[in-house]
């Protein structure tokens, strides 16, 4: 069994039907025990400052685990630092599979670059929807957990960022995990429901900040929606791999990401909508569209490096709590 290097969520059913293990690379980054120093290893190894933290940590995760010797990288569809990316890692001597989703959503075009990926790891489209199915089931918990945050309010947003993030590649062992996932909801059903008033929203890309979630916690505020995250539970029951993957919003238009966010919006009653951007990235265009179409107020934060929040952006977020509880 080998395990199979991932830099963003793409078709993972076909890697386990193979037998291997996907590892998503921004994972083994930001739980790293310290991941500013992955950032500083990067930049020592001649990686630019001016360069997004993801990327750079994804480069040091593939260097500090020498037993992935492939990735799977996302062309088109995620970042786009990956191209340059993918000529890096073949100098190391890895093994790049490129995949891509197709920004006009062209079905054909889908279908053909996943049967690439099956063809290569010798798997059949029958034993991709068998894993498929395997895997619905487990992303069906993962809702659950997300529907137990915003309805029955004993999940924290921390605790729902972890289980619905954590599907890009199961962890590794999609059995596990769902044991993880079962223990969670065992628990929170004997939990009290969270009183916070407050209710926010979180779109944009993860955040690389470690006290986000607990900072507006204490503030009696509370994440009961992970946009993107949430996407990674597949939140559109399909039948077929290639509705599957064509639903799945964030590889393509971000319209249909703000539709997203609105529905969910109103669905949760959210009082606010925090969007996170991320320094150095091409998502940072988009906050000017969600801003104009969103329908309740927004607040923008950047990150650079792994860090906790600085005084700051915390004075930012406390008036923006404050400003939503006065209903201004």
């Amino acid at each position: 069994m080998s395990k199979i290097g991932i830099t963003t969520t793409i078709p993972v059913e076909v890697i386990f039907a193979a037998g291997e293990t996907p590892v998503d690379l921004n994972n083994i980054f930001i739980t790293h025990p310290d991941p500013g120093e992955m950032v500083r290893n990067a930049e020592e190894k001649g990686l630019p400052r001016t360069l997004c933290s993801w990327v750079k940590g994804i480069f040091s995760a593939i260097i500090a685990n020498p037993d992935i010797d492939t990735i799977i990288a996302v062309t088109e569809g995620d970042c786009t630092n990956t191209l340059a990316m993918l000529d890096l890692f073949r100098s190391k001597g890895i093994e790049v599979i490129p995949f891509a989703y197709p920004y006009n959503m062209n079905r054909d075009t889908l279908n053909e670059n996943i049967r690439k990926l099956e063809a290569y790891f010798g798997v059949s489209r029958k034993q991709t929807l068998e894993m498929k199915t395997k895997l619905d089931g487990i992303r069906e918990k993962a809702l659950l957990i997300d529907r137990m945050t915003y309805e029955d309010n004993t999940i924290s947003g921390l605790e729902n960022h972890i289980s619905l993030i954590s599907l890009s590649d199961f962890e590794g062992d999609p059995d596990g995990y769902e044991k993880k996932l079962d223990l969670l909801i065992s628990k929170a059903k004997s939990r009290e429901p969270f009183r916070h008033a407050t209710r926010i929203g979180f779109c944009g890309v993860p955040t690389i900040f470690s006290d986000l979630y607990g900072f507006l916690e204490n503030n009696k505020a509370r994440v009961v929606f992970n946009e993107m995250q949430r996407q990674f539970a597949m939140p559109y029951k399909t039948d077929n791999i290639l509705d599957q993957y064509l639903n799945y919003t964030y590889p393509y238009s971000f319209k249909r990401r703000i539709k997203d966010t609105k529905e969910e919006s109103q669905k949760r009653q959210l009082t606010g909508l925090i969007h996170y951007v991320q320094s150095f990235c091409h998502h940072q265009i988009h906050d000017r569209e969600l801003r104009e179409s969103a329908d309740i107020p927004v607040l923008t934060l950047e990150g650079d490096k792994p860090e906790k929040l600085k005084e700051r952006t915390r004075i930012r977020i406390e008036s923006f709590l404050e400003m939503l509880s006065l209903g201004t």
